[in-house]
């Protein structure tokens, strides 16, 4: 397979986890309550955190890894190393 189009597949593959985590964050919104999500206890008070917006977060931090690696792998390519098969 050559490098464009290892790096098409990867463009959808981090369109994919963009739409995933959006959709996840959305059905959880819309089948959990309002007020459910996880508390965790810190010092004098409490730290309240929705599970949609987990989602949300999971969905923008896989994608910026996803897309971390795809720049990580042009550069090197520019540089000359060949992706190992």
């Amino acid at each position: 397979m050559s490098i464009m189009a290892q790096t098409i597949v990867l463009a959808f593959r981090i369109a994919l986890v963009w739409v995933g985590g959006f959709i996840l964050a959305v059905g959880v919104r819309a089948m959990l309550p309002e007020k459910s999500g996880l508390t965790f206890l810190k010092g004098g008070g409490a730290l309240f955190i929705p599970y949609d917006r987990m989602g949300f977060w999971t969905c923008l931090l896989a994608a910026v890894t996803v897309t971390a690696l795809v720049v990580i792998r042009a550069m090197l390519v520019d540089f000359g190393v060949r992706p190992m098969h």
